[in-house]
């Protein structure tokens, strides 16, 4: 059987936005006590008090504080250059035999222009091609037999460099997605390697994005 306290945590950890918003201060202590209470019970097996929940939430408050704090604090505020890219469009294609030699063609085609930009992230069952307008024409022409799930365009992308440790601190993503989540940024793509991650969004959408992750930055240096 687990404590009170455990189980408290375990719930505001399930919760999307929530572990955010308590270090916030936006939170209602015992009003989110009242809701999360039956899933504390049910976890711990007996009936329990509205104030012990709220105790419990009193006291995980500032150990998540310390926790957020420390994660952001020694990544976010080492965040490398923000490196902003417009005039795109992406291509989602069903993975298929042919679809890697296209790929290789389209690369070898472009490899020698300035200004380009082409990029694959491949899944599974799917690949994205992530590129700039102005070879849009030489993806459909290459691509013409293949077959397409989606395809965007009025696309831009916003690239960060992380310090080399962020693969090892966990919520750094989750920060600075929240962030962004919280303004209504709907993210188009995701691209990332060890070092770095790419956003895609919509032309719309690029200036606050861009906004959002240098307040991010400077916010965490304060």
């Amino acid at each position: 059987m687990i404590s009170i306290p455990v189980a408290v945590e375990e719930v505001v950890k399930k919760k999307p936005f929530l572990e955010g918003a308590l270090v916030d201060g936006l939170i209602n202590l015992s009003a989110l006590a009242r809701q999360i209470k039956p899933e504390v019970e049910e976890r711990i097996g007996k009936t329990v008090n509205d104030s012990a929940v709220i105790m419990a939430l009193n006291r995980l408050v500032p150990r998540l504080e310390l926790m957020s704090a420390m994660k952001i604090k020694n990544v976010v505020e080492n965040m490398g250059d923000i490196v902003v890219r417009s005039n795109l469009s992406d291509f989602t294609f069903l993975n298929t035999s042919t679809l890697y030699g296209l790929q290789a063609r389209l690369l070898n085609e472009v490899h020698s222009l300035k200004n380009v930009f082409c990029t694959f992230s491949q899944g599974i069952y799917e690949t994205t091609l992530v590129v700039s307008d102005s070879i849009v024409p030489l993806v459909k022409e290459l691509f013409a037999n293949e077959r397409i799930i989606s395809s965007n365009t009025n696309l831009s992308l916003i690239t960060v460099r992380l310090p080399s440790e962020n693969t090892a601190c966990p919520g750094v993503y989750y920060y600075l997605f929240k962030e962004l989540a919280w303004d209504n940024i709907n993210i188009v793509e995701v691209i990332s390697t060890a070092n770095e991650f790419t956003i895609v969004v919509g032309d719309h959408d690029i200036h606050r994005a861009f906004t959002i992750l240098m307040e991010a930055k400077r916010n965490v240096q304060n």
